[in-house]
Formats: structure tokens, C-alpha cells, sequence
């Protein structure tokens, strides 16, 4: 076996463990267009996310954080490089403006259930006990896109939430919504991510207040490159940020050129 795929899950549907690794990049690049003008979305990038992390991507606008959700999630494969994933790993994405269909908010959810072989009327049941966890039963039966920017991002994350995914990948899951409705939007993945079935957490953010209270790990990106990759503590931490890693530095000090 590759060294590299060591410690992947070897049983069908078990939930990983802290010491199991989810993906593992090595050396992945991401291009788009032409070769001879190609934009490299991501170059290089190496890096190993293990079961129960909560990662953190940041960086200014362009540096990759969306490309590297997408490609850990399958939407986008390697122009160069490799990845690795567990083929049973049960994984969902959320977008910064989740797509609803114009259906009532119980059927959007039920939906991707019933997708994945859930018979229908278990479905529905299922979609209401996930509207339940993030404190939308009263809204089972309305039109999902007559919803507010912040109850339509609950939506998406209890149809998430319905899939029990053992990753959860959020790109700028609260950049669109209110102060009030990103509190709550904070307090269901904080809930996602702890309990016995917590989820492994990836995702991209221009909060570094949110990024504090989130995350265990921050993996900071300039130019499709990983310039840093530390403990969340470490990362905000003046004088070693400075010292090792100064780009990342001006980042959180909001000084980048």
C-alpha cells in the first residue's frame, strides 16, 4: 500500500478517528486555460487533513481557497500531483449562496436523501428532524427561496447535516449575511463539529474572528501556494507569525500589498 494512504478508513461507513487521516495532497496543482497563459490556481500544495481537524483556509481574494474545497471535494481534479481520499468517506459542501430549488424547504432537503436511496416517505421524515437541528420546523413548508440570506444558509446546512457527512467543506459559508444571522449560521458548525459524531470542518473564511473561534488549524494561501500551516494559537500569535512567516503576518494584520 502507499504510505501515503496509511491510516485511511478501511471499513465501509465507519466514522474515522482523530488519528486517521481524510485527504492527503501531495505535490497537487490546480491550472485553468491554455497551457501556454494557464492560471495557476494552485501549485504544489502538500498537506494532510486527519479526522475531528477543523481547518481553516485564509488568504486574500484569489489565492486558491475556493480551488482547494473544490478539489478535496471532487468538483475539481489535479492538473499535476495527487490526491488522496477514503472512496466511503461520506463528505458534503456548503457554498457561500447555497442553490434552492423553488420547493417548499422540507422537499429541498428530502430530496438529497431520496437521491441517495432513501425511500421517499423516510425522507421527509429525516429532512424535519434536520430542520429540527437547525431550528427551522416552523419553515418545512415554505417556498426555500421566500427565505432569508441567513435561513436559506441554515437550510443548506441541515441538508448537509441530513447526509451525516464525516467532512464538511464551507466555502464563505456566512460572507453574505448579517451579524445576527452569522451568529447562528457559527453556532450550528460549532454543533456539527462537536459531540461523538463531530465532523472534520474545512473551510474558507475572510473572518479571522471567526476563524479563532472555529478553528484548531489554519493552512494560510498566497498565489495557489501554502505559505503556513499552524495550530490556530500559533498562527495568531504576533511575534513567531512575524518572525517565520511575515506574509502571513501582514494578512492578519490586515497590511497585505
Amino acid at each position: 500500500m502507499d504510505p501515503d494512504l496509511a491510516g485511511f478508513l478501511d471499513v465501509p461507513g465507519a466514522a474515522p478517528s482523530l488519528t486517521q487521516r481524510v485527504f492527503a495532497l501531495q505535490a497537487a496543482s490546480v491550472h485553468f486555460g491554455h497551457p501556454s497563459r494557464a492560471v495557476h490556481a494552485l501549485s504544489d500544495v502538500s498537506l494532510k487533513i486527519h479526522a475531528g481537524e477543523r481547518v481553516a483556509l485564509v488568504g486574500a481574494n484569489g489565492c486558491g481557497k475556493s480551488t482547494l474545497l473544490r478539489l478535496l471535494h471532487g468538483l475539481t481534479q489535479p492538473t499535476s500531483g495527487q490526491i488522496h481520499s477514503e472512496a466511503t468517506l461520506r463528505q458534503a459542501m456548503l457554498f457561500q449562496k447555497p442553490h434552492l430549488m423553488r420547493l417548499s424547504v422540507q422537499v429541498n432537503i428530502a430530496l438529497g436523501l431520496w437521491l441517495q436511496g432513501t425511500a421517499w416517505r423516510l425522507a421527509k421524515a429525516q429532512a424535519l428532524a434536520a430542520l429540527v437541528k437547525v431550528g427551522l420546523m416552523d419553515l418545512a413548508q415554505r417556498n426555500a427561496r421566500q427565505l432569508s440570506g441567513g435561513q436559506q444558509q441554515r437550510v443548506a446546512m441541515a441538508r448537509a447535516w441530513a447526509l451525516q457527512p464525516q467532512v464538511l467543506l464551507l466555502d464563505e459559508p456566512t460572507a453574505s449575511l448579517d451579524p445576527h444571522a452569522k451568529r447562528e449560521v457559527e453556532t450550528l458548525i460549532e454543533s456539527f463539529a462537536s459531540g461523538s459524531e463531530a465532523m472534520t470542518l474545512v473551510f474558507a473564511s475572510h473572518n479571522l474572528g471567526q476563524v479563532k473561534r472555529l478553528a484548531s488549524r489554519v493552512i494560510y494561501l498566497e498565489h495557489g501556494r501554502v505559505l503556513a500551516d499552524l495550530p490556530v494559537d500559533v498562527f495568531f500569535s504576533g511575534p513567531l507569525l512575524q518572525q517565520q512567516y511575515p506574509a502571513a503576518h501582514l494578512f492578519v494584520k490586515g497590511e497585505l500589498v
